[in-house]
């Protein structure tokens, strides 16, 4: 069975933290195995990149996404309605995880900017999309992991780089290029582009040490094909899209990991 290039890379590097990584402790209390200076590159035009060695909750890493992107929501309330529990550790008592993520994108209309550069100057360097607000910084209850985007057009194709400094290879990594994987069809959709290269920049990649065991299980599975993502073609208007217009065709995965977040 052909290997699909999400489960190929992410397993190599896997192996090369187990393997290779410097151990030592960190703020959570866990020690890590960490590595640094890692990327994945992904061809959206050739495959959508998901992990088949074990089950990623698709639904609950998109409506994560439109929480930041779409609702641009800093309430942790709201996503809780949405069904999605992934930020209950950080809310504050006003319900809030501060001046973080959605925050952001809001306060700077960041997506609205971006949207109209690609369409106005697609040729232009500066489409970046960056939730790293020193001004904020110490007013967010967890600064932000995956901070910035870097947005590019060439030949009609619309490529990204998504930055992260701070890389749980574990738990977050599998949900982060799932989800930015999805923002670039559907910024691709609303501006008339098609989904290009996707290359995802891992600053510090680490795996926690009570992680160690599941994904020595998950490098044992044999992948299965990639899937196909639907977005809902009649959608033009980004602010439009809904957790039932974004879609997985044939995810066929192994069965979830059990691994526990490091606050």
């Amino acid at each position: 069975m052909t290997m699909n290039s999400a489960d190929q890379q992410y397993l190599a590097l896997v192996r090369d933290v187990l393997e290779n990584g410097y151990y030592d402790n960190n703020r959570t209390g866990i020690p890590t195995k960490k590595l640094f200076g890692r990327s994945f590159t992904f061809d959206l035009q050739k495959e959508f990149p998901i992990l088949t060695t074990k089950q990623v909750f698709f639904k609950t890493a998109v409506k994560e996404l439109l929480w930041i992107y779409v609702l641009q929501s800093n309430d942790v309330k709201t996503l809780q309605e949405m069904g999605v529990t992934v930020w209950d550790e950080w809310a504050r008592e006003d319900g809030t995880i501060g001046k973080a993520y959605g925050y952001q994108v809001r306060k700077h209309k960041q997506i609205d900017k971006l949207i109209d550069g690609l369409k106005r100057d697609p040729q232009g360097r500066r489409h970046i999309i960056s939730l790293w607000d020193l001004n904020d910084l110490d007013d967010m209850a967890l600064q932000p992991c995956a901070f910035m985007t870097m947005w590019d057009v060439s030949a009609g194709r619309l490529n990204c780089t998504l930055v992260q400094r701070s890389a749980d290879l574990g738990l977050g990594v599998p949900f982060n290029f799932t989800q930015y994987a999805v923002l670039i069809h559907m910024v691709a959709q609303v501006t008339g582009l098609v989904p290009g290269t996707f290359v995802h920049y891992m600053n510090n990649v680490h795996i926690y040490e009570n992680h160690f065991s599941a994904l020595e299980e998950q490098l044992r599975r044999e992948p299965y094909p990639a899937p196909k993502l639907w977005l809902n073609p009649e959608i033009t208007n980004f602010y439009d899209f809904t957790a039932d217009d974004i879609k997985l065709i044939d995810y066929r995965h192994h069965p979830r990991l059990e691994m526990d977040v490091a606050v």
